[in-house]
């Protein structure tokens, strides 16, 4: 086991075609960690993963959800509800849509969005609307903001890349490590590059994000989507 994070691999099949994604186990001194955490109906998968790598997943003593997509929060619930221990932390700027307090910004734009899709995707638009509909609220125990320093992974630091979300976050190693991107940056072609540009919720914002965390030259670049880049 990596003494400092694990990387776990979650796979899905949408339309007979495989999507990964990668959520991170981060170590600390008191805490162990859960960075995202997959579509709903991840648990069995999840803890599959984690004890593949010799993580019971009753020590996880925290989730922190990067922001309110549903391939990252989707699994929240299901591990609060059978391991109610677990503290979610989030984004301050998240923490109203991810516990309802205000209606997820992804639903509002998909149900904007819906009213111009042709008439052959309006069902495929409507059914993408429905899974947001569906997330169930979230009780976030802590809020998390741009500086905020944990002991985690050896050491490390919540720094904000806004654009894909407006309270969207990423975690930067102190010494460089590694630096899990979330959504500000996906793998492609061995290159970071901003996530579903045409679904950023503020693509300026997201352009800065993206040369925000490319300047930390991080050894490792864990992204959500994509995998590991090395430095």
């Amino acid at each position: 086991m990596n003494e400092k994070y694990i990387v776990l691999k979650l796979s899905y099949t949408f339309n007979e075609m495989e999507q990964l994604v990668f959520p991170v186990v981060l170590l600390g001194t008191d805490d162990i960690v859960l960075v995202d955490c997959g579509y709903p109906g991840s648990l069995n998968q999840l803890e599959e993963q984690l004890r593949y790598h010799d993580v019971e997943p009753s020590i996880l003593t925290k989730i922190v959800l990067t922001h309110q997509d549903d391939d990252h929060i989707g699994a929240a619930a299901e591990m609060k509800e059978k391991y109610p221990k677990i503290q979610i932390f989030a984004s301050h700027i998240e923490e109203p849509y991810l516990s309802g307090k205000a209606k997820n910004l992804r639903l509002q734009q998909a149900e904007e969005m819906q009213k111009l899709l042709p008439e052959d995707q309006k069902a495929w638009g409507e059914q993408f609307c429905d899974r947001f509909r569906s997330l169930q609220p979230l009780k976030i125990d802590g809020k998390l903001y741009s500086g905020d320093v944990f002991d985690w992974g050896g050491g490390c630091e919540i720094i904000e890349t806004p654009g894909h979300t407006p309270g969207h976050i990423s975690i930067r190693s102190l010494n460089n490590e590694f630096l899990i991107t979330g959504d500000a940056g996906v793998l492609e072609g061995n290159q970071l590059i901003i996530a579903n540009p045409e679904y950023s919720l503020n693509i300026g914002d997201a352009k800065k994000s993206l040369e925000k965390i490319l300047s930390y030259n991080s050894d490792r670049y864990i992204c959500y989507h994509g995998g590991i880049l090395k430095e």
